[in-house]
């Protein structure tokens, strides 16, 4: 039997604030999980999940903290009506996401990858239209420093637990 996993990034408790301010009401997925930056979703088998933690665990190993920079609220449309807080790339969190679809198992990305916190999804093409266009003047401006990334399971009822959490540059 599979199970949905996937590879996960959670901000600081301030950007999660400021992100489930919008999620609550613009994102049906608010109470399922916290506000994340993507890395990889997956599908595996208890026994390749064992492998997929080992492998984790020397990625985390290879790459050092790095700095996340949101600057400011954006949008997917027309490709679909997700509204996001944008995440400036880095070589860090460029490499970090390239090394772990390279060597998780799963299929590889739809779309390039776009580092971002989905704030709004699921939205009607008029109410996309109101929420991008009150937010996307907002001057978010916030850095931090991003230290672990997090394997994550999906339960039964759609929503997100923690499987293990990998801190970057650490045995």
């Amino acid at each position: 039997m599979t199970m949905k996993y996937g590879i996960v990034i959670f901000p600081s408790k301030k950007v999660q604030d400021l992100a489930n301010s919008y999620r609550k009401r613009y994102d049906p997925h608010y109470a399922l999980i916290p506000p994340h930056v993507t890395l990889k979703t997956f599908e595996a088998s208890a026994g390749q999940i064992r492998e997929a933690s080992d492998t984790l665990s020397s990625i985390a190993k290879n790459h050092k903290d790095f700095d996340m920079s949101i600057k400011k609220v954006s949008s997917f449309q027309p490709v679909n009506n997700v509204i996001y807080l944008k995440i400036e790339p880095t070589d860090g969190l460029n490499q970090l996401h390239q090394e772990i679809n390279e060597k998780i198992i799963g299929e590889k990305p739809e779309y390039a990858f776009v580092p971002h916190i989905t704030i709004g999804q699921k939205l009607s093409n008029d109410e996309h239209s109101d929420v991008y266009g009150s937010l996307r003047m907002s001057d978010v401006g916030h850095e931090e420093t991003v230290d672990r990334f997090h394997l994550l399971y999906q339960l039964e009822n759609g929503s997100w637990s923690v499987y293990e959490t990998f801190r970057l540059g650490k045995d």
